[in-house]
């Protein structure tokens, strides 16, 4: 018991202190942070004091101007910002222009509704078009803040918009290039259609969706002469059998088609002789119940030049042959219409076949299309397939559900469709092989990424770069009203883009044909100067795959090339591939080094976010409960580059990750109260040997985050972080060395050479993580006034290098054995806790038996034990049989007791020493000499 009038020691310990909070309220603290970065011109200083540096480029691809920021965009900005900040603090300069989409359909829609809404349904074009601009304005101040709030650094005054004149222009000119070369052309082909939206789609605005069709076979009369494979049933009603499950194409039917190589039979059933493929026939009878015997084969070459009739139209249906004709299903004789499937236009084209479309922009059948003509097609499905039945041309009828192209924002199901488009030809100018060369120069990461989009552009189509629209950049061509030409050269649009640059894109719909043409222009062909201007606008996708050109390469502060592309997987087929064909066709290379994915936001449940569900969490809600670092710890800490799961748990879990992290940098802000850098540095070889040590463990983490980081894993930067922070800090050195921080001289050297390694680790630790937790580490290093840097922002310094001068490899691997030890130590003393025989570990004395290296390391090391141990007394003995074998080291044997001596008063450690005639109350030699003299011991 403390006698009366004692002494209260706790004012002669140098007890932490730090006006750096315990609580972030990150949601409060975090828009003060952001206001203090824009007071100070954050990103413009960054990138004055990098001036001269190697470029490093991110070419930000432009979000949607459309609706706030949901969690993908989130997860995809913050990437891109923790790249950026890592490569502007790693020597290089590093800007980010962020942009944005804003043409396209989904705003022309909403705008539709609104005008609708008002009840303006005949606005003009001129009139969508300025609210269409207003709407995409409005959205990108909006995002444009949200962004910020991320804690995104950039050149947020200064973004690209794809409706800037300038950039409109570029475009333009972009397109001008391609038709220089010959590359765009005009021509009637099958496209993906939105009867909808009323235009033709993209390959990378269509998703495929589980749909349910109608499965028909249907018999075609085969006509005479026959194939002379067949002369032996001239005269004999003879059949071929088609599967289809888009019966409203049937109106179309021009031919059917044969694999040259099949083996194909004439079976004799119920319902006549029917000519299908051999493999396909027991299949066919098991589905039909049409059962019969094979009398004839031949190849599929042999029907070349054969013809049906159409079941109900008086038109014939040739025979032509396809390597694409498969035996996966239906009967390996393919329905072909020419004006309806990509396949089907290439054989019509090698046959001279019509590109034979009887459909509207609307979806519906023309005129010319008997018995449905205005009726939707999808609807039409039905009462054809009745009319074949009543024709005795219907062989059996199912359903089927299969993956089926849909819009990706009206969600309906699309249809192949014929019309008049422009296209970017694949093979002119060798473009898709040069592209796909492109692709091996490209680092794709993940590796995966190569594969998918080679695949993609080895399958796909000529790009059809016109959309049925308004709102976007016109395609500015012309026709000739005297002979009929489509014009579209390059001398006329590099007129057209000087105007874009000076007015904007909107004088296209405001001024007349001869206002826009160069002065005296006429008809190439015919010399008419009777020219109407072309409707249709570029796609979106155009729009966005210039970018390389109307950015990075006209934006004096960037390089010319992007050094890195980072989207979501979609991208393959989306921008990442349209800016790839893009800059192919006109400059040889891709416009990117490196691509980096990322995948999509799940639930918990690995579900797709949707409202409908009420699935969804916002960023906007995790900012306000938790704040924007929060968000940021997420995204890092998760492997981006698969699909991202995310709940409330989960993001409660990032909760206890930062806790950890913070609660350490305030641990070490607060034991740096009183250190002057300049005044207080011990050099590392004269500090303590844990000093050393904690020194090596920090290097090999300095290098093990900077690997990771230009390997762009940050979650192994997280990873690496916490369990520093967790385990070599506070479970270990942080837990040894208080005893020094806090009891030793407030002077001493001791406590100096720990404070050193104090202000080492935290510099390094607010460094590393601060492309992460970028609000934090600023924060942090606001309180931090012992940094070799005293700049205004952490992110005005440089990014740790590992000091290969205090890398240790022998004293690790002592301090390694040194540490199993000790927690073999603290197994033990936790049983002695447990059987009543210790409270505190420094009422423990422990005697320890060893022999051989392991005897010699611990005697050497005798002294610093204690410490280590956090116990008040060690001894070690060669004598390892007299004592209890350790489970944790059977090598090792430990006995536990309570220490001898005394408790000091103002250390807690027992000592022998400590007496009671010098101080009130008793502490040990140690203390009793910092009491005497605060500058000592």
């Amino acid at each position: 018991m403390e006698r009366q009038g004692a002494t209260d020691y706790k004012e002669t310990l140098n007890l932490p202190s730090t006006s750096f909070p315990m609580r972030a309220k990150l949601a409060e603290r975090e828009p003060q942070i952001l206001a203090r970065w824009d007071a100070l011109r954050l990103y413009e200083r960054i990138m004055a004091a990098n001036a001269g540096r190697p470029k490093f480029i991110l070419h930000d691809g432009p979000p949607y101007a459309n609706g706030n920021i949901h969690l993908g965009q989130a997860l995809n900005k913050i990437l891109k910002d923790m790249i950026v900040k890592y490569k502007n603090m790693s020597g290089f300069q590093a800007p980010f222009i962020p942009g944005w989409d804003c043409h396209g359909l989904p705003i022309e829609i909403a705008v539709e509704r609104q005008l609708g809404a008002e009840g303006k349904r005949q606005a003009t074009k001129a009139d969508l078009r300025r609210r269409c601009r207003e709407y995409a304005d409005r959205y990108v101040s909006i995002q444009r803040e949200e962004f910020r709030r991320l804690g995104v650094l950039g050149d947020w005054d200064r973004p690209y918009l794809t409706t800037a004149p300038e950039y409109e222009a570029t475009e333009i000119r972009e397109l001008a290039k391609f038709a220089a070369r010959g590359s765009v052309y005009r021509g009637k082909k099958p496209v993906h259609w939105c009867a909808s939206c009323r235009t033709a789609l993209a390959e990378a605005e269509v998703e495929y969706r589980p749909h349910t069709s109608s499965s028909i076979y249907v018999r075609f009369p085969i006509e005479a002469p026959l194939p002379q494979a067949l002369a032996e049933f001239e005269g004999e009603p003879l059949f071929v059998v088609i599967w289809t499950t888009t019966p409203w194409t049937l109106p179309a039917n021009l031919a059917i088609a044969f694999h040259p190589d099949h083996e194909y039979v004439v079976l004799a059933t119920g319902a006549g002789k029917l000519l299908l493929a051999r493999e396909l026939a027991q299949s066919f009878s098991g589905q039909t119940g049409l059962r019969g015997e094979a009398v004839a084969s031949l190849k599929g070459r042999e029907l070349e030049g054969g013809s049906a009739r159409h079941p109900w139209i008086e038109r014939s249906s040739r025979f032509v042959l396809a390597e694409y004709v498969t035996l996966e299903a239906g009967t390996g004789c393919v329905h072909t219409a020419p004006g309806h499937g990509r396949e089907d236009y290439e054989t019509g084209c090698r046959y001279g076949l019509e590109t034979y479309a009887p459909v509207d922009a609307d979806g519906r059948f023309t005129e010319e299309v008997e018995h449905f003509a205005g009726r939707f097609v999808f609807e039409a499905d039905a009462e054809i397939v009745a009319l074949l039945e009543s024709r005795g041309a219907l062989l059996h009828e199912g359903k089927i559900e299969h993956s089926y192209p849909h819009c990706w924002r009206c969600k309906r199901p699309l249809i192949f469709r014929a019309t008049e488009q422009w296209f970017i030809s694949m093979e002119s100018g060798n473009l898709r092989q040069r592209a796909l060369e492109a692709v091996a120069s490209v680092r794709w990461i993940p590796t995966w990424g190569s594969s998918r989009i080679g695949g993609m552009l080895a399958a796909r189509p000529d790009w059809c770069v016109s959309r049925q629209r308004a709102w976007g950049v016109p395609v500015p061509a012309f026709y000739c009203r005297g002979c009929g030409s489509a014009i579209l050269r390059p001398e006329v649009l590099d007129h057209v883009a000087r105007m874009f640059e000076a007015e904007g894109s909107d004088v296209w719909f405001e001024l007349p044909p001869k206002d826009l043409l160069p002065a005296g222009f006429a008809c190439p062909e015919c010399g008419s100067r009777d020219l109407a201007k072309e409707e249709d606008i570029l796609d979106v996708w155009f729009d966005s795959g210039v970018s390389f050109a109307a950015v990075v390469e006209a934006r004096p502060e960037l390089g010319g090339r992007a050094d890195l592309y980072l989207e979501g997987s979609d991208q393959h087929r989306g921008w990442f591939h349209s800016a790839l064909l893009a800059c192919v066709g006109t400059r040889g290379v891709a416009p990117y080094r490196t691509v980096l994915t990322h995948g999509f936001i799940l639930d918990e449940d690995a579900r797709k976010m949707s409202k409908s569900v009420g699935n969804v969490i916002g960023p906007q809600e995790i900012i306000d409960r938790h704040g924007a670092d929060i968000l940021r710890l997420w995204v890092a800490a998760e492997d981006y580059r698969e699909d991202v799961r995310v709940s409330r748990e989960i993001f409660e879990r990032s909760v206890e990750a930062y806790r950890r992290i913070r609660n350490t940098a305030r641990f070490l802000l607060a034991n740096l109260y009183d250190f002057d850098r300049a005044a207080h540095w011990v050099p590392p070889p004269q500090r303590e040997e844990i000093d050393r040590w904690i020194l090596h463990r920090l290097q090999k983490l300095i290098e093990r985050c900077r690997n990771a980081y230009e390997e762009f894993e940050f979650h192994v930067v997280c990873q690496s972080l916490n369990n520093f922070c967790t385990v070599d800090l506070s479970a270990l050195y942080l837990d040894i060395v208080k005893d020094r921080l806090y009891c030793s001289g407030a002077a001493s050297r001791p406590r100096r050479a720990a404070q050193c390694t104090l202000a080492t680790l935290l510099e390094a630790l607010v460094k590393l993580v601060a492309p992460i937790l970028s609000f934090t580490a600023d924060d942090v290093w606001q309180h931090f006034k012992a940094a070799s840097e005293p700049q205004d922002s952490v992110f005005l310094t440089a990014m740790p290098a590992a000091d290969e001068s205090l890398v240790d490899e022998e004293l690790a691997r002592r301090w390694d054995r040194l540490l199993e030890v000790r927690a073999a130590v603290t197994k033990a003393i936790e049983d002695a806790r447990k059987e009543g025989l210790l409270g505190h570990s420094l009422e423990a004395a422990v005697k320890l038996g060893a022999r051989g290296d392991l005897y010699e390391l611990l005697a050497g090391a005798a002294k610093d034990l204690p410490a280590i141990f956090i116990v008040s007394q060690v001894e070690v003995d060669g004598a390892v049989d007299r004592l209890p074998s350790s489970p944790v080291m059977p090598s090792l044997g430990i006995a536990v007791s309570r220490a001898s001596g005394k408790k000091c008063a103002r250390c807690w450690n027992f000592r022998p020493e400590v007496a009671e005639d010098h101080h009130e109350p008793p502490v040990c030699a140690r203390c009793a000499t910092v009491l005497q003299s605060p500058q000592a011991a």
